[in-house]
């Protein structure tokens, strides 16, 4: 089978984050130099500089508790301690992989908004033949990237990967599997996984859920055979003993979990999961400068830092003209995937 491998992007330092703010804050303030309607400080101060936005609004287009929710959360709560905005809103809009969300963000007219987006987004686009793409979009920048983790109840008998995949082939469509949104991260790797395994396609019993709250309720109750997400959304309870970590997909071991690389394992397969952050369409170049500068600023931040160290998710932060370059061809990447596992209509 071909192997499906996202470029590795190493986790800049600490040191350098902190060293990058004083620069990313200076960017800001000149960036802020002009606002909307809908930001503070439309006038410079004496030193040229200007107020954080006012109100920015950031919308995780998923149920509450999966990983865009926490992404979008973490970056509000950062912007608020570094004083990047004054006030930070969250809302969910969950539904098809984020489509639905997208579709709002396609008719939202305020510049002073975020949409946390993924990995997840570009391939349910193409499997919910959505009407909005991310050509209704500002794209904006890549945050972090996080590898994904194949689990299975407490009690399940699969105590290994290669007793989960033998199943599979065994009893084809009586083992399931809970992940995100048809077409997400999660299902492109269980159909990897699925495919490495000899298992035919046909065979995968994917269930996917609109949130990782949602799927991690199947699985703490035993209503599915395992299930496929990013390691942050089941770190807690393979902690708490409560879930058994079989498998982590990317190129190397997670640490503090006690599992092997589907590659170590014996599957050609390596993915990781990366998310971003868009505004939306046709804002003004001093909004997207305005937004960039903000989100340089959270980044580079201490606080930012923190979440990351938290939620165990690596710095791949890529913005502008860069970014833009790296979504065409995620969509082009992804696009073949699909069509490889026969997930797209």
């Amino acid at each position: 089978m071909s192997r499906s491998t996202l470029p590795k992007h190493p986790r800049r330092t600490r040191t350098a984050r902190l060293v990058a703010a004083a620069g990313a804050t200076a960017l800001l303030l000149t960036a802020c130099g002009t606002t909307s309607g809908t930001s503070g400080g439309g006038s410079a101060d004496a030193e040229g500089g200007a107020e954080p936005i006012a109100r920015l609004q950031v919308m995780a287009p998923a149920d509450p508790g999966g990983g865009w929710d926490s992404s979008a959360r973490a970056l509000a709560a950062a912007m608020e301690e570094e004083g990047l905005a004054d006030s930070v809103s969250v809302t969910n809009v969950g539904g098809a992989g984020g489509t639905v969300g997208l579709a709002e963000l396609a008719d939202e007219r305020s510049e002073d908004f975020l949409m946390v987006m993924g990995l997840v987004m570009v391939g349910a686009i193409e499997t919910n033949d959505s009407q909005a793409t991310l050509a209704d979009t500002t794209p904006l920048a890549r945050i972090t990237a996080e590898d994904e983790i194949v689990v299975v109840p407490a009690e399940s008998p699969y105590e290994t990967i290669e007793d989960l995949v033998a199943d599979m082939q065994d009893n084809g469509r009586d083992v399931s599997i809970a992940g995100g949104s048809a077409g997400g991260t999660d299902n492109i790797l269980a159909g990897l996984i699925a495919q490495a395994g000899d298992v035919p396609i046909s065979d995968l019993n994917y269930v996917p859920f609109s949130g990782g709250g949602e799927s991690l309720a199947a699985l703490l109750g035993n209503n599915v055979s395992a299930g496929i997400s990013g390691v942050s959304e089941y770190a807690e309870q393979i902690e708490a003993g409560t879930l058994r970590a079989l498998a982590v997909s990317g190129d190397e071991r997670v640490e503090g979990i006690d599992a092997p690389t589907l590659t170590e394992a014996g599957y050609d397969v390596e993915l990781s999961n990366w998310r971003g952050v868009v505004a939306p369409p046709n804002i003004s170049d001093e909004a997207r400068e305005r937004l960039l500068a903000v989100i340089e600023a959270t980044v580079e931040s201490p606080a930012w830092a923190e979440a990351l160290e938290t939620n165990g998710w690596e710095d791949t932060y890529l913005a502008g003209e860069e970014f833009e370059t790296f979504l065409d061809e995620e969509q082009a990447r992804i696009s073949d995937v699909l069509d490889e596992l026969g997930l797209t209509q």
